[in-house]
């Protein structure tokens, strides 16, 4: 991967001036058509976008800043407050309107030091990470003996024979699905999220759970645990090989103990902030198109897949549709949320304290699946009718898309932080990205910005400033008759 802003050779720039559909520094929105002619209507806007990001732009020198020079930002911390106030001072760099901070008290949970050690059959450190909002051990850990279950059901036969034990759920992520760009994600997470519910029932000391991801060089992969009153006993994530090599362990009638060592601690609500800026438009600047990512990552790594590449998607298509003088009728919204990992404060936040104001919310973009090749849009929405004429509207733009290498529109989950919004009417779209990689590096050490390919990268940034612009200069609003 090459880790600078790339150039396109001259001959995009002539092209780019040679445009018979140049737009002077003066254009705003073209004019008002109906709904099918949209392909045709925003064709020359879209290729002209794709010429002059492709021509250079600050995507990967925001990602530089956020990632190499603040790091892991996990809600609650010291460089949570450092993110939040790199953004506001980018985005008026920018030359973004009504820059500001959106308070929210989020949750502040601090891992500490910790430590996973195999004592029996053999002395062993094993590569660990707390789930975060786990409980910690105490001072001198917890030492038991390790049974290994698949799932629930496992557990729930063992009955009494939990008592005292440390029980490690491997249940193994699946493949990724290249035909469906379908990972199994949603199955294999249930254990981090319940499994110390599920072991502090029947009486366990603490629950492993082997790291959510298909595919491992001894990584572990932390996430989040499911909020709730019941009791739970101390978590953490092991690595795939070390799951596997219990469960091989376990299955030859070996005995294993381990220690769990865990400082892990949850302290009160502390203030932080989402950061939103505007593109104010020109003739319904009321009308809102939000578009971002969450500011927050996990501790580990410096989050740039999940998720500084989305939120720097969002500041830069504003920041290039800016420069280009491409001023749509609607106002875009940037809202770069926080505490998404272990909260979704922000995202609940911003659709409570903007309910009333939700009529003028057209469509909301998220981007939260990593800075990969553009592959598609899925679009959502509260009412399935209106769902169906959305898609119905958006697939004839697809052709726009496919320079970038996008190749579908598609009903599905729009995003975490926008999520709030459906209940109020609000049209939302996930942006996604190919996702044979993203799970190789979730929640983990790995997720830092060598992996993040600056030339996908801008692509990324102009799929969405190319879907963001036509939802806020379109006639009418997606979906609505």
């Amino acid at each position: 991967m090459r880790h600078s802003i790339f150039s396109i050779a001259t001959v995009c720039i002539a092209a780019w001036f040679a445009s018979a559909s140049a737009v002077t520094a003066q254009e705003k929105a073209p004019a008002t058509t109906e709904k099918g002619d949209l392909q045709k209507k925003y064709a020359p806007i879209a290729e002209r976008i794709i010429t002059h990001v492709r021509a250079g732009n600050d995507s990967f020198k925001k990602m530089e800043e956020l990632c190499d020079d603040i790091g892991h930002r996990l809600s609650g911390s010291e460089a949570m407050n450092q993110a939040v106030a790199w953004a506001k001072k980018s985005l008026e760099a920018d030359g973004m309107e009504n820059v500001r901070l959106h308070k929210v008290m989020v949750p502040k949970w601090v891992r500490g030091r910790e430590s996973l050690t195999l004592m029996k059959p053999r002395e062993m450190d094993m590569p660990m990470l707390g789930v975060g909002g786990s409980e910690g051990t105490p001072p001198g850990g917890v030492t038991g003996p390790v049974v290994v279950v698949a799932d629930d059901a496992e557990l729930k036969a063992l009955g009494d024979k939990v008592k005292g034990k440390i029980v490690l759920f491997n249940n193994p992520m699946q493949p990724f699905d290249r035909a469906t760009n379908h990972a199994g994600y949603g199955t294999a997470v249930k254990y981090r999220g319940s499994g110390a519910e599920l072991v502090a029932e029947q009486g366990g000391l603490a629950c492993l759970v082997r790291s959510v991801t298909a595919r491992s060089l001894r990584s572990p992969h932390t996430g989040a645990l499911r909020r709730g009153d019941k009791p739970r006993v101390p978590a953490a994530a092991v690595t795939v090989e070390d799951a596997e090599l219990m469960a091989r362990l376990a299955a030859r009638g070996k005995e294993i103990v381990v220690t769990l060592k865990m400082e892990a601690k949850m302290h009160d609500d502390v203030p932080c902030a989402n950061v939103i800026g505007e593109l104010r438009g020109t003739t319904a600047p009321h009308e809102i198109v939000v578009i971002g990512g969450h500011l927050d990552a996990w501790d580990v790594g410096t989050g740039a897949h999940d998720d500084a590449a989305g939120c720097v998607m969002a500041m830069e298509a504003v920041n290039v549709l800016r420069k280009m003088k491409l001023i749509p009728r609607r106002t875009i919204r940037v809202v770069l949320f926080t505490n998404e990992e272990n909260g979704l404060r922000g995202g609940t936040k911003y659709a409570e304290e903007h309910a009333a104001d939700m009529k003028n919310h057209v469509a909301a973009i998220e981007s939260d699946s990593g800075a990969f090749r553009p592959l598609a849009f899925s679009v959502q929405c509260e009412d399935p009718a209106r769902q169906v004429r959305a898609l119905d509207e958006i697939k004839p733009l697809l052709p726009l898309f496919t320079p970038l290498g996008m190749e579908r529109m598609m009903a599905g989950h729009g995003g975490a932080d926008i999520g709030p919004m459906a209940k109020h009417g609000v049209a939302l779209l996930g942006f996604v990205p190919e996702g044979s990689s993203y799970f190789d590096y979730h929640h983990s050490h790995a997720d830092t910005l060598d992996k993040v390919d600056p030339k996908i990268l801008s692509d990324d940034v102009a799929a969405m400033a190319i879907m963001s612009y036509i939802l806020a200069d379109m006639p009418g609003r997606l979906g609505e008759n």
